[in-house]
């Protein structure tokens, strides 16, 4: 208690500081299963897709991403047995977020698609079983979390399978395919906007008071669905055959009808991943000015500041804007080779399948959906079209976050206790 009330605000200095270098991290690491499946389809620019991500990682993270925090800053550990020692959560906190924020930044500079997500939780297990004890883990809920690992790939991929066999039987497959790509784009662009709109205001708005019932919420998504596929319609009908292009890939009229609904889904991608990952850098923030604020009362329940989930959408933008081009320019190629109506359909189940798990609380892996979703549109072309020698990479860099993570917030815990004590 002493520690709080007298080193408190340099513990809050330092937890905005960790806090915002951990969400750059997100934005330079997260930023290729993002945006990568727009840029490598060929639908947008590295540019556009920065400014894109820009706008809708930040209104995701704000508007959004107050569900999730609840769940890294409470769920993982149960810090019952040092309520008379809350300056331990405030170290294992803040060594949570610089272990994690360094594992990101090594792994960006590298190239290494990691999930932020594990990252997060390996350091906050790292330093529970560190600072407190095996006990304090609650391995129930990381259990959960470790499911939702493997539920949400398959998920996203199965989303991913759906949407591009129906494009094959709805569009490609047709006597008229570029006609019946103009009558269905709409219809797709529609779900994209009616997705996004229903989760969020079911349940992302509710640290802004803004509580809808269920009907209400169905009608705004519905109208604001209507909205969005009016836009679509306006951009897709001013799409033209192009029969010289046609002469050497039978769809590329059709691939240039899905590059503006492209458009939707990235904005959509962006808006899923900040409500859901800002999370990995805000829980730890908020649970340390929690603290401080409280005088040191663990079990309070502190009302998360919107100015917690703005700094964690501007550290995303950061990262994405200087350092996420390095891993964004290479992994839409890696997995499988995309156009635009699989990077439609692969981004499309990525962010129905993130905005759904962050309404409910789940913490998940977006580079887990993102790549299971990619897969997914591979597989509807067969096994044969997916590089296994990259997904068994992109796995063994998975299975690697979570111990290195442990480790290093073990060490910086260590290290800030025998600063300040």
């Amino acid at each position: 208690m002493e520690l709080i009330s007298l080193y408190g605000t340099v513990f809050i200095v330092m937890a905005i500081v960790f806090g915002f270098y951990m969400t750059w991290g997100i934005g330079a690491n997260d930023v290729a299963n993002v945006m990568g499946t727009s840029v490598g389809s060929g639908a947008i620019t590295v540019t556009t897709a920065i400014i894109i991500a820009g706008i809708f990682e930040f209104a995701g993270a704000a508007l959004a991403g107050g569900h999730v925090t609840k769940t890294i800053r409470k769920g993982i550990i149960d810090p019952t047995p040092i309520v008379n020692n809350p300056e331990i959560l405030v170290f294992g906190m803040l060594a949570a977020l610089l272990a994690a924020a360094v594992w990101l930044t090594v792994a960006s500079a590298r190239g290494w698609p990691v999930s932020t997500t594990h990252s997060i939780i390996g350091a906050v297990v790292g330093f529970a079983i560190a600072g407190i004890g095996m006990e304090a883990v609650q391995w129930g809920k990381i259990g959960q979390i470790v499911a939702s690992w493997v539920v949400s790939p398959v998920l996203g991929g199965t989303i991913a399978f759906i949407l591009m066999i129906s494009i094959r039987r709805l569009i490609l497959n047709t006597e008229t395919p570029f006609v019946n790509a103009k009558r269905w784009g709409p219809v797709y662009v529609f779900l994209v906007g009616f997705i996004m709109s229903l989760v969020t205001m079911y349940k992302g708005l509710k640290h802004l008071k803004l509580d809808l019932s269920v009907p209400m919420s169905f009608l705004v998504a519905a109208i604001f669905g209507l909205i969005v596929a009016a836009i679509g319609w306006y951009l897709i009908s001013r799409v033209k055959v192009d029969e010289r292009a046609d002469k050497d890939h039978h769809f590329a009229s059709v691939e240039k009808v899905f590059v503006p609904m492209m458009l939707f889904t990235a904005c959509g991608m962006a808006f899923a991943h900040g409500s859901n990952d800002v999370a990995n850098g805000v829980g730890p923030l908020a649970a340390v000015y929690g603290l401080v604020q409280s005088g040191g009362e663990v079990a309070q329940r502190s009302e998360l500041p919107l100015w917690i989930l703005v700094l964690g959408g501007v550290g995303i933008i950061v990262g994405l804007a200087t350092f996420g081009y390095r891993v964004m320019r290479t992994i839409g190629t890696k997995i499988t080779e995309l156009t635009p109506t699989r990077g439609f359909s692969a981004t499309m189940a990525a962010a129905a399948t993130v905005v759904l798990a962050s309404r409910t609380g789940m913490p998940v892996s977006t580079t887990h959906i993102a790549v299971g979703a990619v897969m997914g549109v591979g597989l509807a072309r067969g096994i044969g079209a997916i590089d296994l020698r990259v997904i068994g990479g992109i796995f063994v860099s998975w299975i690697v976050t979570l111990p290195i993570g442990g480790v290093l917030a073990a060490l910086f815990f260590f290290t800030l206790k025998g600063m300040f004590t």
